[in-house]
C-alpha cells in the first residue's frame, strides 16, 4: 500500500510539480527564527479568507439577489435554513475579523519596514488586496438590503457625483438606475460573489509568491540570506514547516477563542458588526437618523465628512472624496517615502516612534469619530459633565492632518533622525 501511494505521488509529481512547490513555499522555505506575535496576523488573514469563501458559497445557495426578495431571504437563512444563523454570523463576524487582522498585519509592516527594498512588490500586492477587501466589504454590506445597507450605499455611491462633468454619469453607471434599486443589488451581488473574490485570491497568491521570492522580513529588519552556513542555508533561518506551521496553531487557537466568543455571545457587537438599522427592510422613503458605514471604513468616512474646503470652484463634497481617496492612495507609495538606512523601528530614531504612535492614535480616533454623529463635542459627556473642548468635526480635521503628516513628512524625519546600529545577526527579543 505504501509503495503504491509513493508511486502515485511520483507519477503526479512528474506531471504536476507539487513536491517542488511544497518545498519552495513550505518544507524548504527558510523563515527568520525571531518572528514574534505580530507575524501571526498574516496567517490569520488566510484563515479568515477561507472562512469567508466557504460561508459565502453556502449563503448564496439560499440568498435571493432582488430588491423584493433579498431581505426576506436573509431572514429565511437565519430562521429556517439548518445552521443558517451560524453560517451568516460566521460570515458577518468574519468580515470584521478580516479587516481587524489585515489592519494589524499592515501595522506590523509599518513597524518593521516590511515595505522597504526588496519587498516593494510584496507591499504593493498587499495594498491591492486591501483595496479589493474594501470593495468586497462594501458590496457585501449592501446585500442584506436593510435600512443602513440601502442608505449607506446611497451615500457612498453618490460621492462619485462630486466629480466634475462626468460624476453623475458615473453614479448612474454604478447604480444601473437613477437610484439604488434591484439592478444595483444584482450587480453588486455578482461582483461580490464572483468577480472580486477571483481577483482577491489571485492577488493573495501573487503576494505570497513575491514574499517567498525575496524572503520574509523580521523584527530586526535584517536580511537572513546574507548569513549562510556551509550547507547554503541561512544561519538565522528555520524551515517554515514544521516549526511555524505548529507555532502558528497557538495563534490560531487564541484567535478562534475570541472569534467564537463574539460569534455566539455578541455577533452584532453593539451595532458595530451588524447595524441595528439593518434588521429593518430597506425603505427609500425613510432615512435613518444617523448614517454611518461599518467600523472598518469609519476612519476614511470621518476624513470625508470633516472636509469643508471649497477650492477652485469645486464643492467640499468633491474635496472630501479626494481626501478619502488620497488617504488610501498615499499608502501605495510608502516604500519610496521612507529614506531611513534601517528597516525596523527598533533601530530608527525617536521621530519615527512618535510618528508611528501618532498615526495609530489618529486612525483609531478617526474610526470612532466616523461612527458617531458629526454634531456635538468630542468626549462631550465625560462623567456627566459637558466639556466644550472640540467639536467632533474639528477633531476629525486635526487628526486627518496628523494622518497625512505621517506620510508626507516621512522623507524628512526618516532622513534626518539618528539611527541605532543594526546587529549582525537577528536577536531573539
Amino acid at each position: 500500500m505504501t509503495s503504491w501511494l509513493i508511486g502515485l505521488r511520483d507519477w503526479v509529481d512528474a506531471r504536476l510539480p507539487i513536491m517542488r512547490a511544497w518545498n519552495t513555499h513550505m518544507g524548504q522555505y527558510y523563515a527568520p527564527k525571531n518572528f514574534n506575535f505580530w507575524y501571526v496576523f498574516g496567517v490569520l488573514s488566510l484563515l479568515v479568507l477561507v472562512n469567508q469563501l466557504l460561508t459565502g458559497i453556502w449563503l448564496t445557495m439560499s440568498y435571493t439577489p432582488t430588491a423584493e426578495g433579498a431581505f426576506a431571504s436573509v431572514e429565511y437563512i437565519m430562521r429556517d435554513v439548518d445552521y443558517g444563523w451560524i453560517i451568516r454570523y460566521m460570515h458577518s463576524t468574519g468580515a470584521s475579523a478580516f479587516f481587524a487582522v489585515v489592519y494589524l498585519h499592515m501595522f506590523r509592516g509599518l513597524l518593521y519596514g516590511s515595505y522597504k527594498k526588496p519587498r516593494e512588490l510584496v507591499w504593493l500586492f498587499g495594498m491591492l488586496i486591501y483595496l479589493c477587501l474594501m470593495a468586497e466589504g462594501f458590496m457585501g454590506y449592501v446585500l442584506p438590503w436593510g435600512q443602513m445597507s440601502y442608505w449607506g450605499a446611497q451615500v457612498i455611491v453618490s460621492l462619485f457625483g462630486a466629480i466634475p462633468v462626468v460624476g453623475e454619469s458615473i453614479v448612474q453607471w454604478v447604480r444601473g438606475d437613477f437610484l439604488i434599486s434591484g439592478i444595483t443589488l444584482n450587480r453588486f451581488f455578482a461582483l461580490h460573489v464572483v468577480a472580486i473574490p477571483l481577483i482577491l485570491v489571485m492577488l493573495v497568491v501573487l503576494h505570497l509568491l513575491a514574499l517567498h521570492e525575496v524572503g520574509s522580513n523580521n523584527p530586526d529588519g535584517i536580511e537572513i540570506k546574507k548569513k549562510k552556513g556551509a550547507n547554503g542555508k541561512p544561519l538565522d533561518g528555520i524551515p517554515f514547516h514544521p516549526y511555524y506551521t505548529v507555532h502558528d496553531l497557538v495563534g490560531i487557537a487564541v484567535f478562534l477563542f475570541v472569534f467564537c466568543f463574539i460569534l455566539f455571545f455578541m455577533p452584532e457587537m453593539g451595532g458595530y458588526f451588524l447595524e441595528y438599522a439593518n434588521f429593518e427592510q430597506a425603505n427609500n422613503l425613510k432615512t435613518p437618523a444617523h448614517i454611518a458605514p461599518v467600523w472598518y471604513y469609519t476612519p476614511f468616512y470621518a476624513m470625508l465628512r470633516a472636509t469643508t474646503l471649497e477650492w477652485f470652484g469645486l464643492s467640499s463634497k468633491f474635496w472630501g472624496f479626494v481626501i478619502m481617496a488620497a488617504a488610501i492612495a498615499i499608502m501605495f507609495v510608502l516604500p519610496w517615502l521612507d529614506r531611513s538606512k534601517v528597516k525596523s523601528w527598533r533601530y530608527k530614531g525617536r521621530l519615527t516612534a512618535i510618528a508611528l504612535y501618532s498615526l495609530a492614535i489618529s486612525f483609531l480616533v478617526l474610526g470612532y469619530l466616523g461612527a458617531i454623529p458629526a454634531g456635538g463635542y468630542f468626549m462631550g459627556n465625560l462623567i456627566h459633565h459637558k466639556i466644550s473642548w472640540l467639536e467632533n468635526n474639528d477633531m476629525s480635521q486635526y487628526l486627518t492632518v496628523v494622518y497625512f503628516a505621517f506620510f508626507i513628512l516621512m522623507p524628512i524625519y526618516t532622513s534626518i533622525e539618528k539611527t541605532k546600529p543594526e546587529p549582525d545577526r537577528v536577536t531573539m527579543k
